[in-house]
Formats: C-alpha cells, structure tokens, sequence
C-alpha cells in the first residue's frame, strides 16, 4: 500500500490540482448544517419501483442500470451484474441513532437481489461503506473490488481475504466471466473518524466488458482526471457521476450539478446517470437542486430514472421530471443529524 504512488508519509494524497477555484466563503459551520437550509427533505417518498420483476427480464442492449439510491447502482453489463457502494442502512453514520436519515428505505432488501457477479467499492466514507451492508453482502460467494486499504474493513465485517481486491490507480481486475474493472483517480479523501484521515485510498472506476464501458466517479472534486480517464480508458456507453451533497466550499471533493456537467463532458461520450443525490440530508441545498439543474442543463444525454427503476440507457428517451411531484419540507435540525458534517474535509 505505502508503495503507491499516491501515498506521503502518513496517509494518501491527492495528486492531480484542483480544477475547483477556491470561494471566499468559509465551509458552513455546524450552526448552518444544523438549522439552515430549505426544502433539504422531500415531505413524502419519492416514487419507487420494485425492480424484481423486470430483473427476471432479458437485457436486450446488453447494459441496463437500476438506481437504488445514492451511489449504490446494480449494474447489468455484457452478462455481468455488480453492485456498486451498496449503502441499505438507515443512517450515514457510525451511530445508528444519530447522523443523516435516509429519506426512505430501499425499494427492495439485499436478500431479493439476483445473482451478482462482483461488489464495488470506491472508498470508506459511511455513504459508500455501510457495515450492515457489508455484513449481508459478506454471505454472497461473490469477489469485492475496492481501493487500497478498503479490504480491512471489509475481511474485519466478515468477508474472507480472498474475496478482497485492492486496486491502486490505473491497476485493473479482471472477473471471471470477462469484465475489467479499473481503478481510476478521483479527487477526495477518505476516514470514519477523526483519527483515520486518509488511511484508504478513493478511487473513481471503469467497467468494461465485450460490448460496453460505464465509468463510476465515486465522490470526487473537478480536476484533470476526468479528462486524463476519457483519453485513456474511453470511450464510455454509460457515466454515472456524483451530482449531489454538496456546497461551493466543497468544491474540491464534491461536484455538486455544475462540475459533474464538465465533467462528463470532459470524459467524451457516453450518457449520463447523475448519483450520489436524492437518499441522504448531506448538505444545505434543496433536495432536488441537483435534478433541476441537470434537467436545465443538459438537453441530451441525461437519463433520471425513478427509484428502483431498472433501465436501458440506449432505451431511455426523455427525462420526466419526476422529482418535482414530491414536494420538499422545510427540515427541523438537530445535532443528531449531524454526524456526518464532523468528518467533513477540512481546506485543502
């Protein structure tokens, strides 16, 4: 681990600039976090399909996607199914009493997924590494592919040492039955605590198979990679890009809708699937700001679906702004709802 490139000394690094130009406001403080902020929650479920039947169902283009919330995606691509950052607890928190509340749960429970093939993992934060996941996921006979470090959290909640693949940047694993998956860089950081700053690394990944490519962003901030990956691993049928949580002042380690814009664009082709939006109260903005600012922005390209609605992207032929049904809440905060702002970066 320490002979990757991206680890100095007491932890990893980011090693490509920041595109993000720095804003003259702080990050918000915890008083903002807590009370601040309108229409963060939607104030009734957000429609949801149980994906079960249409998972019984052929692939006819060879890539179909069902969004299950945030950034945990099941995958079908060239006959391989893997499940990216599964995330089924209620909370991103290490407390299951206190830290942001999902806004409802997932559509369908771990034990009615089909067959998988792999599960990936960009990096440790609560909202991409869930334990109660982990600990139901570890029953599957299936490989997790992660970022260096990832794998002690992983073989510690059950899941064997052999199962575990750590990728370093670049670095590719191969399944069994032929697709790759390449670990890719991502602009962010990485702890469940105060006292494990940076231990692991973050990765964004590429998935590649016979017919199709998808790229996975995990959380990341605008820099040159993107550009860099599209050059090297392109091109991409599918990118699924971190659009939500996020504050100007995050600039460096979250997108928000306008970044993930570049950066799919500076990745070159393929359609977009926004993620990391829509499940969690992680940040000030109204809950749906992301989707509104997509559907603004991007005429073409842009797939939404609903939750648990599985898609084929080559299928998908207008966004329906669905969201815009489910009115937002004013939220009533509290200190308890606010785990997840305390392990928030600090500048770069």
């Amino acid at each position: 681990m320490q002979a990757s490139s991206q680890y100095a000394g007491e932890g990893f690094v980011n090693t490509y600039p920041s595109s993000t130009p720095r804003v003259a406001d702080d990050k918000p403080s915890l008083t903002d976090f807590i009370f601040r902020g309108e229409g963060r929650t939607p104030s009734k479920p957000l429609p949801s399909f149980d994906p079960r039947p249409q998972w019984t169902r052929p692939v006819e283009t060879g890539l179909r996607t069902t969004w299950l919330g945030h950034s945990t995606v099941l995958l079908e691509i060239d006959g391989v199914r893997v499940l990216t950052d599964p995330v089924w607890g209620d909370r991103a928190s290490p407390f299951s009493f206190m830290g942001p509340k999902r806004f409802q749960p997932v559509p369908v429970d771990i034990a009615s997924l089909p067959p998988l093939d792999a599960v990936l993992i960009s990096h440790d934060h609560y909202d991409h590494l869930d334990y109660p996941s982990i600990r139901e996921l570890a029953k599957l006979q299936v490989p997790f592919v992660t970022s260096l470090g990832v794998g002690v959290h992983l073989e510690a909640w059950g899941v064997p040492a052999e199962r575990i693949i750590e990728l370093d940047w670049w670095e590719s694993f191969t399944l069994p039955r032929g697709l790759t998956l390449t670990a890719a860089p991502s602009h962010h950081f990485s702890g469940r605590s105060l006292h494990d700053r940076n231990a692991t690394l973050w990765s964004s990944f590429v998935l590649r198979g016979e017919r199709h490519a998808v790229f996975f962003s995990g959380d990341t901030g605008l820099s040159p990679h993107f550009a860099e990956i599209g050059q090297r691993l392109g091109p991409f049928d599918l990118v699924m890009i971190e659009v939500g949580a996020f504050h100007p002042s995050w600039g460096s380690v979250h997108l928000g809708p306008d970044n993930a814009i570049t950066a799919w664009r500076q990745l070159g082709s393929g359609r977009f699937l926004p993620v990391h939006w829509g499940t969690f109260n992680l940040a000030m903005h109204p809950w749906a700001e992301p989707a509104d600012v997509l559907l603004a922005k991007v005429p073409e390209g842009l797939v939404m679906p609903r939750l648990g609605e599985a898609i084929e992207p080559a299928h998908f032929e207008s966004v329906q702004p669905w969201w815009r049904d489910v009115a937002s809440g004013h939220w009533q905060g509290s200190a308890l709802e606010a785990a997840e702002f305390l392990v928030l970066p600090a500048k770069d």
